[in-house]
């Protein structure tokens, strides 16, 4: 089992605002699907809201300090390690972790891999993508960078391997 970060951060840490993503790339959201797909989702109960409904094709472990949480199509775990246990008994692969900023957090340092779409400009926001040291992870690839069309916003796929 491996266990693997995905999310898109602007230049200056920025991962949401206001419980959304801060930006519009559907190459990013194409890159999300192809990636997760079939894989089981750890996130955080405001993450599952902004969600509005579960993405096909793969399972969502929510966690949620509500004992009464739960709802069509997720699994609730009470905390990261419940949430760990739960994915494991779905996946014996890979088990990737989609946010919010304390999910990633508890996830971090268990980490092996970080799927990032770097977002090549400071953007405002106010939930950050932890702090962590970029030294204890080997760029393994990169894609880009890219334009989207629409808004303009340059990125780069990049996928990093903990040494």
């Amino acid at each position: 089992m491996s266990l693997s970060l995905i999310v898109a951060m602007a230049d200056n840490n920025i991962i949401g605002r206001d419980q959304t993503l801060p930006w519009r790339i559907p190459e990013d959201l194409k890159h999300f699907k192809s990636i997760t797909m079939g894989k089981p989702l750890i996130m955080g109960r405001r993450t599952w809201d902004s969600l509005g409904r579960p993405l096909p094709g793969r399972p969502h472990v929510v966690i949620s300090r509500n004992p009464q949480f739960g709802g069509s199509g997720i699994f609730s775990a009470r905390n990261f390690e419940d949430a760990l246990k739960k994915a494991q008994e779905l996946s014996n692969e890979e088990i990737f972790v989609i946010g919010g900023a304390e999910i990633y957090r508890l996830a971090l340092g268990r980490a092996d891999c970080i799927y990032l779409t770097e977002v090549h400009q400071s953007v405002a926001g106010d939930t950050y993508f932890p702090e962590f040291d970029r030294s204890s992870w080997t760029e393994v690839k990169r894609r880009g960078p890219h334009q989207d069309s629409d808004s303009g916003l340059k990125y780069s796929f990049v996928t990093l391997l903990k040494r």
